[in-house]
């Protein structure tokens, strides 16, 4: 007979995929909910006595789980969690299932650049009739005559590839490694990134952060955009040059950005917080939300299914899903 795993949720983001998660378990197992500081002896203490951790972050200032047996982190980055934290007995695992969501904000995103509805909406409740058909400067352009440019080409890029070619649009990649897709017409290596800034109305950073990525669009790279332009950030905030995206932005070298992932967060004390040290809120060229694109009921069903399935696969010897080398 399996032995009880205890299996500890750690903060507030790991809470949303507690509920229900009993159901999709198979072996005998006990949960335990903690908050994200741990502040009370008996929290850190089944911390410290965990075989699964479902939570986004591991340091050294941390209690340390020696017994654990799994870090599971409920999103698909692993930015919070030190390795080096890990006891030797442990693996780290994370989760997609987000794919489909930011592909759909990304379309709509840019389909808002094309297809004016609040703005229509607007006006003609004030009798005005400004993309009236047939009159002149009415006309609007297609999101189906644009190219599609994607930084990366992991889980969201080849939802998004996907999604465009059902539009029309041709859909550009540049990748550290070989794009072999029919659903891509164009790859660039990284090596060829201006080349493939150049070449795109629309440019998707898909990427995580690593010390390769962070800053890899740099003010160069996004002074090789077209001026008609937009830039996407769904990946992570750093991966473009903080500083450099604020002045192109400002001096408008580029038509627009829209931009989810940022540079700074809320922390556990602290609700409200700018997303970066540059007031971005000043410029109207540039879409700001709340790195929202991933997070739909949908996302965290499929999340919730990969840590149930993780779980069970560590209480019946098997290979576990998505673990990070």
């Amino acid at each position: 007979m399996n032995s009880v795993l205890k299996i500890v949720f750690h903060g507030d983001n790991a809470a949303n995929f507690r509920p229900g998660l009993e159901e999709l378990l198979h072996s005998p197992h006990q949960i335990v909910s903690v908050s994200q500081g741990m502040a009370q002896a008996d929290e850190r203490a089944h911390f410290e006595t965990a075989d699964v951790v479902v939570g986004i972050a591991l340091n050294a200032d941390m209690p340390r789980p020696q017994k654990m047996r799994l870090l599971q982190a409920p999103s698909a980055g692993t930015d919070g969690i030190q390795r080096h934290c890990l006891p030797p007995t442990a693996q780290l695992a994370n989760c997609f299932g987000h794919e489909n969501a930011i592909a759909e904000y990304v379309m709509a995103a840019l389909l808002m650049r094309h297809v004016p509805l609040l703005k229509a909406d607007q006006d003609l409740r004030k009798g005005e009739w400004h993309y009236f058909a047939g009159r002149p400067g009415a006309l609007r352009t297609e999101l189906g005559s644009q190219t599609l440019g994607l930084l990366g080409f992991g889980h969201i890029a080849k939802t998004l590839a996907h999604r465009a070619k059902a539009f029309g649009m041709r859909v550009v990649v540049a990748n550290r490694s070989p794009v072999h897709s029919t659903e891509v017409d164009q790859s660039f290596s990284l090596d060829d990134l201006h080349a493939f800034m150049a070449s795109c109305d629309a440019v998707v950073v898909t990427l995580p952060l690593s010390d390769n990525t962070r800053s890899l669009v740099d003010a160069k790279a996004l002074t090789c955009m077209r001026p008609h332009a937009v830039i996407v950030n769904v990946g992570r905030g750093a991966v473009i040059d903080e500083s450099a995206l604020f002045d192109v932005m400002q001096q408008k070298r580029i038509a627009g950005a829209i931009i989810d992932t940022w540079y700074q967060y809320p922390g556990s004390e602290t609700a409200v917080c700018a997303p970066s040290q540059f007031d971005f809120a000043s410029l109207t060229n540039v879409l700001m939300t709340p790195h929202m694109s991933g997070w739909t009921e949908g996302t965290v069903q499929r999340r919730k299914q990969t840590i149930a399935d993780n779980i069970n696969r560590l209480s019946e010897g098997l290979p576990l899903l998505n673990v990070l080398s």
